[in-house]
This record gives C-alpha cells, sequence and structure tokens, in this order.
C-alpha cells in the first residue's frame, strides 16, 4: 500500500498536492488526544463551544479566496462557482450553531409530584468524519460541527483529491482557538480508514460516498455498536407537469443536470415530462445546454469544468455509447464543445432522449454531465417511473399546483421532495435519504440526535 497521497488536477494532469499518510504513532495520538479532550470540551457548554466554533467559521469563510481556488485546482470546478461552497459551508454551520441551545436542550417530562423525569443529550465521544471530493466542504460541514457542538470531538478524513480543504478547516480552527484534539484532520489510506472504524475511541462514524464505501464502513463497524451515517449518493428525478412554467423548469433542471460537472449525489439524471409539454422542454434544454463553455475551470467564462479524472470521464462516455447502442439519442453534438476529448477528463454534456429504464443513465448513478429525458402521459406514470430506482435522495416536481405536488410528494420513495427547485439543500430540514442512498440524518435539529446519545433522569424525592 503507498504510503503517501498524490492529488493530480484535472484541468492539466499536474500533481498539486503530495502527502505523507499518518503512520500508527499520528494515528494513536490523535485517537487519543480526541478522547483526552472530549470531556473538557462537552464542559465548555453549548454557548462557549457556539462562540469558539463561531470563531472558526469566521476564519474559514475569511480565507474564502484562497479556500475557492483551491477548490478548483483538486478538483475542477470552475473559479467562478466555488466561493458559493464557501458561502454554503458558512450558512449551514451558522444555522446549526443557532439551533444547537434549542436541539440539544434536555426533553422536560410532564410533572409528576414527588419525581423529576427528563431526558439529556449526551455527547457520544469522538466522531470521525469521511468527505468526499466533490463538494469537499459541504459534505463535510453537515456532520463536523453538529458533532462539536453537541460537545464531541471530530476527527476528519478527507478524500485524497482535496486533502487541501481538511488542512485549511484544521488552520482555520487552530487559529480561532479550538482547544487541542478537538479538531483533527488525518491523510489516511484505506487500510487506515478501517483502523480507525474499529478503534475504541471513535463514538461515532459519517460517512459521505459511494454505494460500495457504505459497505465498507458498514462492514468495518460490525460488532462496534455504534452509530454510522451513510449519504451514499443518488439517481434523482424530476417530473415537469403540464401546467409547469417551462421556462424556469429548464433554467432549473439544466442547471440541475449539469452544475459541478453533475458531479452531485442530489443532481438531477432523469426527467420526466408531461407529454404535451416534451418537445419544447427538449427543445429549450439542448438551447441552454449548448451555451455552456467547457474548459479551463480558472478562466472566468467557463461553465463547465473537467470532471475529476480521466478515468471517471471514460466511465462517463461509457454510460453514453451504452444508451446510444440501446437506442437513444444524444440531442447535444458533441463536437461542438471542442475541449471534450477521448483520454481527458473534459466531457461534453448530454441530453439523451428515447431512453428507458433498462438503460443505466435511468436506473443507476452517473457521477457526470449526463441526463435522460422522457415523455409521460398522466402523473400516475410519472410517480411509478420516479419510485423505480435502487436510490432515493431527492425528486422534484415542476407544477404550479401546490397541492397535486404534496399529492405526488407523498407517494415518491425519497429524502426530499422540491416542488419548482432542485438540487438544494436546505440546513433547517433533515437531509437523509432512502434505499441504496443510505442511512441516518444530518442536519436540522434531528441531525443532533444521532451526534447525541439519550440519558434518562428519574429522581424521586423521599
Amino acid at each position: 500500500m503507498t504510503q503517501e497521497l498524490i492529488t493530480i488536477s484535472p484541468i492539466d494532469g499536474r500533481e498539486v498536492v503530495r502527502r505523507a499518510y499518518a503512520n500508527e504513532a499520528q494515528i494513536a495520538q490523535a485517537l487519543a488526544q480526541a478522547q483526552s479532550a472530549q470531556v473538557a470540551w462537552h464542559t465548555l457548554g453549548v454557548a462557549e463551544r457556539g462562540r469558539i466554533v463561531s470563531a472558526a467559521v469566521d476564519r474559514f469563510v475569511a480565507a474564502k479566496d484562497e479556500i475557492a481556488r483551491a477548490i478548483t485546482i483538486q478538483m475542477g470546478r470552475p473559479l467562478r462557482y466555488t466561493p458559493g461552497e464557501v458561502a454554503g459551508f458558512e450558512a449551514r454551520a451558522r444555522h446549526m450553531i443557532s439551533i444547537a441551545d434549542v436541539a440539544l436542550a434536555p426533553l422536560r417530562m410532564p410533572e409528576q409530584a414527588g419525581f423529576t423525569r427528563f431526558v439529556s443529550r449526551e455527547p457520544i465521544g469522538v466522531a470521525l468524519t469521511i468527505a468526499p471530493w466533490n463538494y469537499p466542504l459541504l459534505t463535510a460541514v453537515n456532520s463536523i460541527v453538529p458533532a462539536l457542538m453537541a460537545g464531541n470531538t471530530v476527527i476528519l478524513k478527507h478524500s485524497d483529491q482535496t486533502p487541501l480543504c481538511a488542512e485549511l478547516m484544521e488552520r482555520a480552527f487552530r487559529d480561532a482557538g479550538v482547544p487541542k484534539g478537538v479538531f483533527q484532520t488525518l491523510h489516511a489510506n484505506h487500510d487506515t480508514v478501517q483502523r480507525l472504524i474499529r478503534a475504541p475511541e471513535i463514538g461515532y462514524v459519517s460517512f459521505t460516498g459511494s454505494v460500495r464505501g457504505g459497505r465498507i464502513v458498514e462492514e468495518s463497524a460490525a460488532g462496534r455498536f455504534i452509530g454510522v451515517g451513510l449519504e451514499l449518493g443518488g439517481n434523482d428525478p424530476a417530473y415537469v407537469r403540464a401546467d409547469a412554467k417551462l421556462d424556469h423548469a429548464v433554467e432549473t433542471l439544466v442547471d440541475g443536470a449539469f452544475f459541478n460537472s453533475g458531479q452531485s449525489c442530489c443532481g438531477i439524471q432523469r426527467i420526466y415530462v408531461a407529454r404535451a409539454r416534451y418537445d419544447e422542454f427538449v427543445e429549450r434544454a439542448v438551447e441552454l445546454t449548448n451555451g455552456y463553455v467547457l474548459g479551463n475551470p480558472l478562466h472566468a467564462d467557463t461553465t463547465l469544468g473537467p470532471v475529476v479524472r480521466t478515468r471517471a470521464a471514460a466511465e462517463i462516455r461509457e454510460v453514453v455509447a451504452e444508451a446510444l447502442s440501446a437506442g437513444a439519442q444524444n440531442m447535444i453534438d458533441p463536437s461542438h464543445f471542442n475541449n471534450a476529448s477521448e483520454g481527458s477528463p473534459y466531457v461534453a454534456p448530454a441530453l439523451l432522449t428515447r431512453v428507458n429504464h433498462r438503460m443505466r443513465i435511468m436506473n443507476d448513478e452517473c457521477f457526470g454531465p449526463v441526463v435522460g429525458i422522457m415523455p409521460v402521459d398522466t402523473d400516475e406514470a410519472a410517480v411509478a417511473l420516479m419510485n423505480d430506482s435502487p436510490y432515493g435522495l431527492t425528486a422534484a416536481v415542476f407544477t404550479q399546483d401546490e397541492d397535486a405536488a404534496l399529492a405526488l410528494g407523498r407517494q415518491v420513495r425519497t429524502g426530499t421532495f422540491f416542488m419548482n427547485r432542485c438540487d438544494y439543500l436546505d440546513p433547517a430540514l433533515a437531509w437523509t435519504g432512502v434505499k441504496n442512498t443510505g442511512r441516518g440524518v444530518s442536519l436540522s435539529a434531528i441531525g443532533y440526535e444521532q451526534l447525541t446519545q439519550a440519558k434518562s433522569f428519574h429522581l424521586r424525592s423521599v
């Protein structure tokens, strides 16, 4: 097993980061420090923890330009967009800090003469966050900030593709005066991650990644009786009803499919359109897609960057080729995007029509700028197709009828249901999924539940 991580930029194939993986002594030290620091950190109380974590967020956000450029260089998202991820990190962090006092308050029972009864929310100890590269800040903040606010200490293991994000986060927390051992990062290979999950010091694991990775996490934690939060991806659908505002639907869904080069677990991959609006929807979607500029993400005019690596690009092209060989039609001419080429991470966007659910694009996750579009005749047909997936992270309907949206939303098996928007996360709402999307909840007041342990107090006066 290699002893160091090497990050290759998808922009031009050059090496941008090289770091030694943590050795056994460093791992043992990090675990010991996290466990040792946890009691004192919890004893500070919610208000003081909030003050310190808020100061860390201030420090982090102050380095927005540096962080945005680091994200672009490491994973290829256009620089015009990466500052938005810093803003999203801040918004989620601020919200979780603001609700902590109420979310972590003891649950009081109805008064009963001679008794005091309540349930406190105790920290679980040390939380391990395993974060991916596609949204390196947003996927990490979902567990890090609430874990800290709940009185836990945190060890962050970030993707080998985005190690600078972990280092910049750790720097901000250190400079803000977060006590030693409360928040740490480790660069670790797969064997080390499994060793961390099995470590008795770890009391909770948050993982965002592939289904395969989620299974490895669950297997590693087997028999430990600890909480495991798994967010494992999606194959997210949208339904455009006949009464939808078409301009809004097209603009929102094309962005939902292609933002971040389609490398979003809650991005749109399947679109079902009422047959009466289908041709017009496709025509407008083609026009909008052809307006994208694929190129170097450091250039100001680029709106579509490379995918994370050449191997990923080859897998995306394979999904498209399979669909075409099975009868699909790509409404986008790849030659319109001059920078797209075989053997590179630059992939032209694809709008596939004449698709069906026997094709991979319609029933599995394709982490790239590809979307399939099908006409449907009824709401019932749309719901059946939306549910015909092994995933269930988000789903969306575009309509002017909120009652109809609610009725559809109650039938679709998903973690979040949208009306007239998609590919979005509101930190006030629970972020969760069903089926192969995983298990557990992050964000919202509910997100604090899996980062704490209920402890009942039953006091009798005599």
